[in-house]
């Protein structure tokens, strides 16, 4: 290898080291926003009067707990309805007397065709022609009555899974009017009271999530990698006088670079299970050093 190689390989060395080492350095954010996550407004589903509201603004609610009820003694009585129905309808489709006693009738009728056949073979005047059709007549008779029987306990069985698809769209209807909240946070606004008319779609509850934050903020595009993603952060914002810090980490760089200020948009999440960060503070971050085996991992 001439000098020239050598030297060219040294340099590409040197480069990718002093990349792996500012990728691996703190970053400073000097200016971030701490934002929410999510927050929901929680709608009425179906058209009605609100029957309770079981939240208030300050309340913490659960994932999933009731919140608000609408009116629902309408789909109550259907339900009660569908159920009674239900009951009948399993009887019925449990019921296979008729097509027993069509298949007895159906023996009944060949034995007395065949006796009938047997004496005339015997006694040809015994029997008349016109007796012999109406035998025939009668075991076809029987035959078509099993036929009719089974296809009528068939109906009954698919009676009985229509009734209870009839229960269970009751049951969807109850549960349409039973607001429950989405995800577990903070009652931010109650929209709608008891006693109001509320239409599908209207917003009855406001709810944030304040457990998890975001904190975004603008970085110079050259102390940017994807290396970024998973680092530790530290967020410091002034309460009350005080400087306060909370943890975090990178979950998102953006691959967009800004062509004025050559900066890029990263945003942590910080978690707040005191809640004592609020959406809207001003603060400052610090992406802490990637672990030695990342910078180690890079440089090679």
């Amino acid at each position: 290898m001439n000098r020239a190689s050598l030297f060219c390989a040294a340099t590409l060395a040197l480069v990718a080291t002093s990349t792996a080492l500012a990728t691996a350095a703190e970053v400073e954010v000097s200016s971030v926003l701490v934002k929410l996550i999510e927050q929901v407004e929680v709608p009425a589903r179906e058209a009605g009067v609100l029957e309770q509201v079981d939240v208030r603004e300050g309340q913490m609610v659960e994932e999933g707990a009731e919140i608000a009820r609408i009116d629902d003694s309408a789909p109550r009585l259907d339900k009660r309805t569908a159920e009674l129905e239900l009951v009948a309808a399993a009887k019925m489709a449990e019921n296979d007397v008729k097509v027993r006693y069509a298949r007895k009738s159906a023996e009944v009728a060949d034995a007395e065709l065949q006796r009938a056949v047997k004496s005339k073979q015997r006694l040809p005047d015994s029997v008349t022609d016109s007796e012999m059709d109406q035998l025939r007549l009668m075991a076809e008779k029987t035959i078509l009555e099993i036929e009719q029987a089974e296809l009528e306990f068939d109906l009954a069985k698919t009676t009985r899974a229509l009734k209870e698809n009839d229960v269970q769209i009751a049951e969807h209807d109850i549960s349409q009017r039973k607001i429950t909240a989405p995800l577990a946070g903070f009652v931010s606004e109650v929209s709608r009271h008891r006693g109001e008319w509320v239409q599908p779609g209207q917003t009855i509850v406001r709810i944030l999530r304040l457990d998890r934050l975001r904190a975004e903020g603008l970085v110079d595009a050259e102390a940017v990698s994807a290396e970024l993603v998973d680092r530790p952060v530290r967020l410091t914002v002034n309460q009350a006088g005080q400087a306060v810090q909370f943890e975090g980490k990178i979950v998102f760089v953006s691959p967009e670079i800004d062509p004025v200020n050559g900066q890029v948009r990263v945003w942590a999440e910080i978690e707040n299970r005191d809640l004592q960060l609020r959406p809207g503070l001003h603060g400052s971050m610090v992406i802490e050093e990637a672990p030695a085996a990342s910078v180690s991992s890079v440089s090679r």
